[in-house]
């Protein structure tokens, strides 16, 4: 199953479409997504994780895989030991999480941090690609192999030959990266990570921070 045939979201014809601004669809969003109960996501939920950021047209939006114990508590993505990583990765680049916007392909804590499957991806992703159509993003970072595999339609992928590779969503210029969780458990693999953000920056012709051990520093 393709996800992304079976999600028809905004776009129509590789384009984005919708006349409301930025903030204000992804209010409507969040409260739409609030009522939701299209899977069994929604019964063990404490709080809905929409995201969160720069709604106008940011250079960067980044996509992970869905939220964790923290997350669901707080309502807000990337808030726990991977968020923080995140959030360092993300001051490495020359930007805060202001500047950027933040959101998964599910809305809803998987029990027990697991994989969410195929059917709630396939249930949750409109309200990302609504999110993808209000935001604009100048490009997608997709952290980890959950996200390549949603915004791909793609039921394999492998984020270790992947990523650092340069694809498309529908118009969009998206490369992918390692998972923060992926890097707390194999630090190594923060160099990289590192590169690949480095390749971003080069694409928004945006320059590179000065040095490598100022931002190994702050990525630990």
């Amino acid at each position: 199953m393709a996800f992304t045939e079976n999600c028809a979201g905004p776009f129509e014809g590789g384009r984005m479409h919708g006349a409301e601004g930025g903030a204000l669809k992804l209010r409507r969003i969040a409260e739409e997504i609030k009522e939701c109960r299209k899977c069994g996501l929604a019964v063990s939920r404490t709080n809905t994780v929409p995201g969160e950021g720069n709604a106008e047209n940011p250079d960067v939006m980044f996509i992970g895989e869905g939220p964790g114990a923290d997350e669901d508590t707080s309502g807000r993505p990337f808030v726990g030991r991977a968020g923080q990583l995140l959030t360092k990765m993300i001051s490495a680049m020359g930007y805060s999480r202001e500047d950027v916007f933040i959101a998964n392909i599910v809305k809803c804590r998987p029990p027990n941090n697991r994989v969410p499957d195929s059917g709630e991806m396939v249930l949750c992703m409109p309200w990302l690609f609504e999110q993808i159509s209000a935001v604009r993003p100048k490009c997608i970072v997709a952290l980890g192999a959950t996200a390549l595999k949603g915004l791909t339609g793609r039921e394999s992928v492998s984020i270790t030959r992947e990523r650092g590779v340069w694809t498309e969503f529908r118009g969009i210029p998206m490369l992918p990266t390692f998972h923060p969780s992926y890097l707390l458990r194999a630090p190594l693999a923060k160099k990289e990570a590192w590169e690949d953000l480095k390749s971003v920056l080069r694409f928004l012709g945006r320059p590179i921070p000065d040095n490598s051990g100022r931002v190994k520093s702050n990525m630990r």
